[in-house]
């Protein structure tokens, strides 16, 4: 089986190449081939269309995983240009190269965010909740858009993750040092959900939609326990043996980082991934403490 992962070099991308590099022939696109330490390392530069666009063509599976990281810095208008343009260029090109080929059997699955909901307060969420308001729903509707023009020529699967933990990245990644210096807490009130979800699970999520031909749509990729900014502060310092008593006050992230902090920090969503469970999806760890503690262990 050929499968085609854009983003093959990332967070998320690095492992679930190395996964499926045990039994398929992975084509990773990235701009610098040279880093690419397992698969077939393929240059690419989105929007433009070039040789790579035979290998997606080629391909039973097509995985996009490709964006600019949302909590890379603080959201100025040229950055907002770039999330969203880094999201869009990168899934019109992989749409506009799987064209080639229209009548090919195939899967295409794409990436969004659960930032689609928008900051739901104390609501729980699924799959049939409608969209929210502000930039990331905006974007994540406009990244779903562009991956719905495949619909005609692919078993599309789009992927709404929730926060994905792991100790060498993401949001853990930047948490880890400040909560092990015996400094970390809450955010802000620590009222705010925050649905979240082990690398490990994503990974087998992502497996599971290549292998499942059944599995079609949206899917809300967190665990089923999303749990309050507070608790995820009490249980992170207590899988590192440190207090978690001290918060970081709302005030100081606005005037660090703007619109971003409203939406990316303070705000949050109770996500539940309901068409997952349905569908017979196990997660390996459900609940928080667990997921930690094996994390971290």
């Amino acid at each position: 089986m050929k499968i085609v992962v854009s983003g093959g070099s990332g967070f998320i991308g690095t492992p679930l190449v190395e996964r499926l590099a045990k039994t398929a022939d992975v084509v990773v696109l990235t701009r610098n081939p040279a880093h690419v330490r397992r698969g077939r390392g393929v240059e690419w530069h989105p929007p433009t269309l070039g040789a790579w666009g035979d290998e997606v063509a080629s391909a039973e599976a097509v995985v996009n995983l490709a964006g600019e990281n949302i909590g890379g810095g603080r959201w100025t208008e040229a950055r907002k240009r770039a999330l969203v343009s880094s999201r869009l260029d990168a899934t019109n090109a992989l749409v506009a190269a799987m064209q080639r080929a229209p009548g090919r059997t195939r899967t295409f699955i794409s990436a969004s965010a659960i930032g689609y909901y928008g900051v739901r307060g104390d609501e729980t969420v699924d799959e049939h909740s409608q969209r929210g308001s502000g930039f990331l729903a905006d974007l994540c509707e406009k990244w779903e858009a562009a991956a719905r023009a495949a619909d005609p020529i692919a078993r599309l699967v789009i992927l709404r993750f929730g926060v994905v933990l792991e100790k060498g990245g993401g949001a853990l990644g930047k948490m880890l040092l400040p909560f092990r210096l015996g400094v970390g807490g809450p955010i802000g009130s620590g009222d705010q959900w925050m649905s979240w979800v082990e690398r490990e699970d994503v990974i087998r999520v992502l497996e599971w939609a290549i292998g499942n031909a059944g599995a079609r749509d949206v899917y809300n990729v967190s665990a089923p326990e999303p749990v309050r900014n507070r608790d995820f502060a009490r249980e992170l310092g207590r899988a590192l043996h440190r207090p978690a008593l001290i918060p970081t006050p709302g005030f100081a992230l606005r005037l660090a980082f703007g619109e971003m902090a409203d939406e990316a920090l303070l705000g949050g969503q109770r996500v539940v991934p309901s068409r997952l469970q349905a569908e017979g999806f196990v997660f390996a760890e459900p609940a928080l403490r667990d997921a930690l503690q094996r994390i971290l262990r």
